[in-house]
C-alpha cells in the first residue's frame, strides 16, 4: 500500500490515505474527469509497478450519494455480507436492472442510481445474486462489503474541502 499512495502522490495528488490492504485509497487533487484519473492511475499501476489493475475513481459526493441510498440497512444485519457494487456508468445499471426485480430470498438486491446493493445473509460465495450481478457486469464493476465502504467514506469525510 505505501507504494500504491506513493504512485498516486507522484502523480499529482494529495492528502493521499490508503484502507487497509485492499487497494482503496482516498485523496484530493485537481478537478479531472474520474475517467482519466482512473486511466492516469491503471497506467503508472502498470508501468511503475507491474501491475494490471481495472481502477474505480469516485468523489466523495458520489460516495456519499452511495452510501445515502442504500434502501438495504435495515434488514442487513451483518455489515461484511451486505455488498455494493459500483456500476461504471448507465449501460452498467440497465445491464442489471432487470436483476433488480427478481426475488432473491433470503438474500434481497436494490438497485441504486451509481450502486447495486446485495444483501447475503448466507454468505456470498453462496449467493446467487452476487453469480448473476457478476456474469452480468464482468469487470464493469467494483464490490466492496458495507463496512469497508463505510470506512472509506469516514477516510473521505477526513479529506480538507
Amino acid at each position: 500500500m505505501a507504494d500504491l499512495r506513493k504512485l498516486i502522490a507522484d502523480l499529482g495528488y494529495d492528502h493521499v490515505r490508503s484502507l487497509l490492504n485492499s487497494g482503496n485509497v482516498v485523496f484530493t487533487g485537481p478537478a479531472k474527469a474520474h475517467d482519466t484519473v482512473a486511466a492516469e492511475i491503471e497506467e503508472a499501476l502498470v508501468l511503475k509497478l507491474g501491475v494490471a489493475s481495472r481502477t474505480v475513481v469516485l468523489s466523495c459526493d458520489d460516495l456519499d450519494a452511495i452510501i445515502a441510498s442504500n434502501p438495504l440497512l435495515d434488514q442487513a444485519t451483518d455489515h461484511s455480507r451486505l455488498l455494493t457494487f459500483i456500476l461504471a456508468g448507465p449501460h452498467s445499471r440497465d445491464a442489471v436492472e432487470a436483476l433488480s426485480g427478481q426475488d432473491w430470498r433470503p438474500g434481497a438486491m436494490a438497485l441504486g442510481e451509481r450502486a447495486a446493493y446485495v444483501w447475503c445473509p448466507d454468505g456470498v460465495l453462496d449467493s446467487p445474486v452476487v453469480a448473476a450481478l457478476g456474469k452480468k457486469l464482468g469487470d464493469a464493476t467494483t464490490t466492496r462489503n458495507w463496512a469497508t465502504l463505510s470506512k472509506l467514506h469516514a477516510l473521505c469525510q477526513e479529506l480538507p474541502a
